[in-house]
């Protein structure tokens, strides 16, 4: 009801003639079905992350999730500005109806101001009503919420298969259709930007996640079934105001839809008060209904927005002051309250509608952006309620849709246009000059222990993953081999695991192996190279070895691999896996192979990670060795061994290595490998990468030689070209 209640508002009301004015009575239809689709791709992505952080704050956590603490201030920041703003939106819709009815009446002729002024009066005592009603409680803000959007939905579709009737009793309405897109689909774009504020309850759901009974199950539910319900219910709402009038009834000159759209905001209330009798009373009353109910959701999703600021100090504490008496966070509600009013008493209602619209296509773009990344980071991690089907088309097409909707809302209001930057600036301010060195530590959080940096330079970066001091004193002679090679400088990182049931202050209990492991390759590194350390804790490894290779632009990781797995849900290991799968960096992993000198190593070659992997073999090679590039041939297709050796010479100029060649006949491609191993004192091959749903049926060529070859093994990945450059976005 609540989420309903926010959708089912000023949206309808006021967006039905101004999108019959701007593109015409086929472009309301168009309006109100395409923006529900893109609501519903949206709703699947908010009811994904509710379902998995059912937590106060929406968007904020998401974002904080996603891409930690400077996004998720923005997030945060948008989502109370645009809940704030559509409450005002929806206190001038109740404002500008109920006042048109008395003014009708003929009972306002004592004003001594303009009706203006008397909209702008009635809007803020109306505000100030539902702002009392917030600090009462949740339970009572949920309560009066459902009774009144259970009452205008109703109404609403009353009105909207009346309108099905009388266009089925008297056909020649349809003509009201003709012409169906007068202006263009450009127009479109418009009316679908200015009206997306209609379509955004499902956001003020995912502030109840604190809240909520059973929200794992429950918020997606009523996120998907909000959104439908309020689609459906424009759809016949749009038809029956489109049909509500026709050529040749007193007053209506020239085309029924031109003389609808000509009251704009107000076309909607004209229309239906000739649909029905008593229609005005009946439409006031209908908005009194959603209006009110509208006012009441936003009021709630603004404060909690604004309250989980404050709880994470990103604004400060006071922000997130409860009420001992209501259990309510009522310096939120105020703030609230306040922006609201002041929004509400300044700016035209077109202008509101408009900078209520940019602000929630804003927050829904980063809220479809943290879907993906999310997904792709976080998935072993997170449990879910809800999963999206064909993911990540959905919140693909939705960006690319919300997008084109903010751009477009210039034509409707500049007014919005500034507003909406401007606030975004003044958070990063905020966030840069407060936000920054305060905020508290979130549960998902990697975060830095200890850090000791080099000089920076634009030497190339190798990162070395220190897990206790046995595996990494054995990764130094490697190291040492590829600094030299590369002339690089050294990061030393060591990810402290804590365990769920530990809190993440306690980390320094887990430290101990790590930092001795980091000293001990320290001794042998920090005199030849420059060397960096970062010791980080979270709830993840993988995460935070994939974070650090992000903001340290590593160029290459080392790590060290067993050769074993815990659980036959993983690949090469629960931390190796996901390290593979999301670090944008060429990566190597040594087993049994540190700390050791080859003289004769097997190359698999096959494809690009062949020339990697011959890139690492002539690095490792003792001078004056032997590398064997080897393939093997299935016999379902030739590979030119000597072409493509012939390209790869200029990896062997000015090394007194030893470049041979042998070919293979076999269907199983391992067992080769293994076999031939046995005159090599190392391996070094490509990790093989298949599809999750192909490793069901076979296993990885790389995998099956890690596990059953004796000989020491490295395993590479090169960094991908455009898989790369999109990783550092996502």
């Amino acid at each position: 009801m609540m989420g309903l209640g926010m959708m089912i508002g000023a949206g309808v009301f006021l967006g039905v003639g101004s999108s019959i004015y701007v593109s015409g009575p086929g472009g309301v239809i168009l309006t109100f079905t395409l923006n529900g689709m893109i609501a519903l791709f949206t709703a699947m992505s908010y009811a994904e992350l509710s379902s998995a952080i059912p937590k106060a704050g929406g968007a904020y956590n998401f974002a904080r999730v996603g891409f930690g603490k400077g996004t998720s201030f923005l997030a945060g920041w948008m989502e109370w500005f645009a809940s704030s703003v559509a409450g005002s939106m929806y206190s001038l819709t109740f404002s500008i109806y109920v006042l048109r009815y008395f003014e009708q009446l003929g009972v306002l002729g004592w004003l001594p101001f303009s009706m203006n002024i008397a909209v702008k009066i009635s809007a803020v005592v109306i505000a100030l009503f539902f702002i009392f009603i917030n600090y009462r409680g949740a339970s009572e803000t949920g309560k009066i919420g459902a009774f009144f959007t259970m009452g205008q939905t109703l109404f609403l579709i009353f009105i909207g298969l009346i309108g099905v009737l009388v266009a089925v009793r008297d056909p020649s309405r349809f003509q009201n259709f003709s012409p169906f897109l007068p202006y263009g689909w450009s127009k479109l774009l418009v009316t679908m930007g200015f009206t997306y504020v209609a379509f955004e309850g499902y956001e003020v759901i995912a502030q109840a996640g604190d809240e909520t009974i059973e929200p794992k199950r429950n918020l997606p539910k009523a996120m998907l079934l909000s959104v439908f319900i309020a689609t459906m219910t424009y759809i016949l709402v749009a038809f029956a105001t489109v049909v509500a009038v026709k050529a040749g009834m007193p007053g209506i000159e020239g085309a029924p839809w031109e003389w609808v759209g000509s009251f704009k905001e107000e076309g909607f209330g004209e229309a239906i008060s000739r649909l029905i009798p008593m229609g005005n009373i009946l439409l006031t009353i209908a908005v009194i209904f959603a209006s009110t109910s509208a006012l009441n959701a936003t009021i709630y999703s603004a404060t909690r927005a604004c309250y989980a600021l404050g709880r994470d100090h990103m604004l400060p504490p006071v922000f997130a002051r409860i009420s001992h008496a209501r259990k309510t966070p009522y310096v939120a509600i105020l703030l609230t309250g306040f922006i609201l009013i002041v929004v509400a008493t300044i700016l035209p209602t077109t202008d509101v509608a408009s900078s209520a619209s940019i602000m929630f296509l804003f927050l829904f773009f980063m809220v479809n952006v943290c879907v993906i990344r999310i997904r792709r980071n976080m998935g072993d991690e997170l449990s879910y309620g809800y999963v999206m089907p064909f993911f990540p088309f959905f919140p693909v097409i939705a960006i690319c849709a919300q997008v084109l909707l903010a751009l477009w809302l210039v034509h409707m209001s500049v007014i919005a246009w500034a507003i909406a930057p401007l606030w975004v600036l003044f958070g990063i301010l905020i966030y840069q000059t407060y936000s920054k060195t305060r905020v508290k530590a979130g549960e998902h959080d990697i975060l830095v222990f200890e850090e000791e940096s080099a000089p920076e330079g634009d030497e190339y970066r190798i990162m070395v993953a220190c897990a206790n001091p046995d595996s990494a004193v054995g990764l130094v002679r490697s190291t040492y081999k590829l600094c030299g090679a590369k002339e690089a400088r050294v990061e030393l990182l060591h990810m402290i695991p804590v365990p769920e049931q530990v809190p993440l202050s306690d980390a320094h209990q887990y430290m101990l192996d790590g930092k001795e492991a980091m000293v001990e390759v320290m001794l042998y590194l920090a005199p030849l190279f420059p060397v960096s350390t970062t010791i980080r804790y979270g709830r993840n490894v993988a995460r935070g070895i994939v974070s650090a290779v992000r903001e340290k632009r590593i160029d290459m990781l080392i790590m060290g691999y067993t050769g074993r797995t815990r659980s036959s849900l993983f690949r090469l290991g629960s931390t190796i896996d996901p390290v593979i799968e999301r670090a944008a960096t060429n990566i190597v992993l040594f087993k049994d192979s540190t700390n050791q000198t080859f003289e004769r190593i097997l190359v698999p070659v096959g494809g690009q990670k062949g020339v990697f992997s011959l890139e690492i073999a002539c690095i490792l090679a003792e001078e004056g060795g032997t590398i064997t590039a080897f393939h093997v041939d299935r016999g379902k297709r030739k590979f030119d061994l000597e072409r493509f050796l012939n390209e790869q010479k200029p990896l062997f100029k000015g090394s007194r290595l030893e470049l041979k060649k042998k070919l293979a006949l076999s269907d199983d491609v391992a067992a080769s490998i293994v076999v031939e191993s046995s005159g090599h004192d190392l391996i070094v091959m490509g990790i093989s990468e298949m599809p999750a749903i192909s490793r069901v049926a076979r296993t990885p060529i790389s995998e099956l030689v890690a596990k059953s070859c004796p000989k020491p093994l490295v395993l590479v990945k090169p960094r991908a070209g455009m898989r790369f450059f999109f990783s550092r976005f996502t």
